[in-house]
């Protein structure tokens, strides 16, 4: 009998170590969990101590927790696009000169161009089954509303259930407008003078005051259905343009029903991983959360020490502990890669006084979202756990990138086939600590089009300097955002040129509240010099034509482009 049990218990340990080799031999799966509009300041392990993030924290300590993990763009289009292809979002057209800096309409032809690669067709060309559940936000159509060129079904996801557009204020009743609410109210205006020009005009000549043609009281009535049709219809059909749930090509649901949106994303999310538990999956998460309108899920209302904005980011963090524990109960955790990040820094100026504080928290660092270069806008949260590959409790304080994402996932996909060039650098050797110095030397910084800020990691230097070429004016002065606009701009009378330029030490001074001088900085002329040698060589690798057909440049709302469940 004893023979018999030893005999069992060898063949027993055989048997495990063999599915353990064939497991790490296997391709990994790669859960990518993207929160939108995140501020650093607003996790646990990043210093909260007064909002509940417990399973974003576990997340970290039990896996690496990067703590200078850069955002490519402080808003949402481009710097989700930097995120899918690892390029600056110039090199895709996904970028503005104006005030409009991310896609506003569906039914606009902007988008990430077909020609473009994400990782996800990568993978999936390398026999991966790929999923994206949530926000997509890189535009639908091009030329009409069933052609998907710019859909996540073309670059390379093989299933998508989510929101083809973003969440925003319209899609709920009350929550006021987030689309162009100046240009809204100034053809409103227009419109409402236009009608009291008729009604004068009619009175007029009914009283007997002056004769007037039929003619002109016909061509004034036509010119007053037009500029009500011009503001109407664009904006306040909104929500049944925008705010609609897709599933693959198909659109479910216009508009979408706000309220159970966060347990119907979480759900398919867990249903995909299920699904495709026996075959290596890519699975990017990407939440609605924590972007306005605030969730008002009952179990979480009123639960926070910090309003409807705590309520809903402890909901986030439920939320990741749900797809945690999906891939722990699977028995897959040892062969998955999870990663959790935000697009961009926290939105300081978003709030009001019936819900307060709508925007995130970005902790010492200065600035926020759709502010340049100022580092509150683009350090966000960057957490990796890989149980088994990547050691528990691991810091990381060199530069990283979001674009680090998509030569990471092709490297442990195994995909060797050429490409074009990328902005990001395999991150598994810093993250398995094989090496101690990232390869980010220099780090371009955007605001819409314009090269806003280049951050310098000297080599054999623990600094970390950074070169503002312009900052956006907040306002009033001296506050920390743009108050007036509610969100900054990158051009014009809105920005404050600066020659020299200002220049901050990261290292020393992470808040960058302490510009350094000739005085202060021995370094000074060379720090200008190398980063100015940087930018030209930069500018070189970019194309010569910046807005390809089909970018994001293209925003005009075209009602034919528009995607519905029953055609318009």
């Amino acid at each position: 009998i004893k023979g018999t049990y030893l005999i069992s218990l060898l063949l027993s340990r055989q048997f495990e170590l063999q599915s353990s080799r064939k497991g790490f031999d296997q391709k990994p799966n790669f859960v990518l969990m993207v929160v939108d509009d995140l501020g650093i300041g607003d996790i646990g392990c990043y210093g909260n101590d007064t909002i509940r993030t417990p399973n974003i924290d576990r997340l970290a300590s039990d896996g690496v927790k990067l703590t200078q993990h850069i955002a490519a763009a402080p808003l949402c289009t481009p710097s989700r696009t930097a995120f899918m292809t690892g390029r600056y979002a110039i090199r895709s057209g996904m970028v503005s000169t104006g005030r409009v800096q991310v896609l506003l309409f569906l039914g606009g032809s902007g988008g990430l161009a077909p020609s473009e690669t994400t990782f996800a067709k990568r993978l999936q060309q390398q026999g991966y089954t790929t999923g994206l559940v949530g926000k997509w936000h890189l535009g639908v159509n091009c030329k009409h509303r069933e052609d998907h060129c710019h859909h996540p079904n073309q670059h390379g996801f093989s299933y998508f259930y989510g929101l083809p557009f973003t969440l925003f204020n319209d899609c709920v009743p009350g929550e006021g407008s987030d689309v162009l609410v100046d240009l809204q109210h100034a053809l409103q205006n227009l419109t409402m003078l236009l009608g009291v020009g008729l009604l004068t005009i009619v009175c007029a000549r009914v009283c007997g005051l002056f004769e007037v043609g039929l003619w002109l009281l016909v061509l004034l009535f036509f010119l007053c259905i037009l500029a009500t049709a011009v503001w109407c219809v664009p904006f306040k059909f909104l929500p049944t343009w925008n705010c609609i749930i897709m599933r693959n090509q198909e659109v479910i649901e216009q508009p979408m029903t706000v309220e159970t949106l966060p347990q119907r994303l979480l759900g398919e999310a867990q249903n995909f991983i299920k699904r495709n538990v026996d075959r290596p999956f890519l699975l990017v998460f990407s939440l609605a959360h924590i972007h306005t309108p605030m969730f008002k899920t009952p179990q979480f209302a009123g639960k926070s020490r910090h309003g409807a904005y705590g309520d809903n980011l402890e909901e986030v963090d439920w939320m990741i502990g749900k797809i945690t524990e999906t891939v722990d109960s699977l028995g897959i955790a040892n062969n998955t890669l999870m990663y959790f990040t935000s697009d961009h820094g926290g939105h300081l100026e978003d709030s009001d006084s019936r819900t307060g504080q709508k925007g995130g928290w970005n902790g010492i660092y200065k600035g926020g979202k759709a502010m340049g270069g100022w580092e509150g806008g683009i350090r966000v949260p960057g957490i990796f756990r890989w149980p088994g590959r990547l050691r528990a409790g691991k810091v990381v304080d060199e530069p990283t990138s979001l674009m680090d994402l998509y030569p990471t996932l092709k490297y442990l996909a195994k995909d060797k086939q050429p490409d074009r060039q990328s902005d990001g650098y395999n991150l598994m050797p810093l993250l398995e600590g094989e090496v101690a110095r990232s390869e980010h030397e220099f780090m371009f910084h955007y605001c819409g089009i314009y090269l806003n800020a280049v951050r310098w990691h000297p080599p054999g230097s623990d600094s970390i300097f950074k070169v503002h070429f312009f900052t956006p004016n907040f306002f009033p002065p001296g506050a920390g955002g743009c108050y007036d606009t509610k969100i900054c701009l990158c051009h014009g009378e809105h920005v404050t040129h600066h020659d020299p330029p200002l220049l901050y030490n990261l290292f020393h001074d992470p808040s960058e509240s302490r510009p350094l001088t000739p005085d202060t900085e021995p370094r000074y002329a060379e720090i200008l010099e190398q980063t100015a040698k940087a930018v030209e060589s930069h500018k070189g690798t970019l194309p010569d034509e910046q807005a390809p057909a089909g970018a994001h440049s293209e925003i005009l709302w075209r009602p034919w482009l528009h995607v519905s469940i029953h055609p318009l």
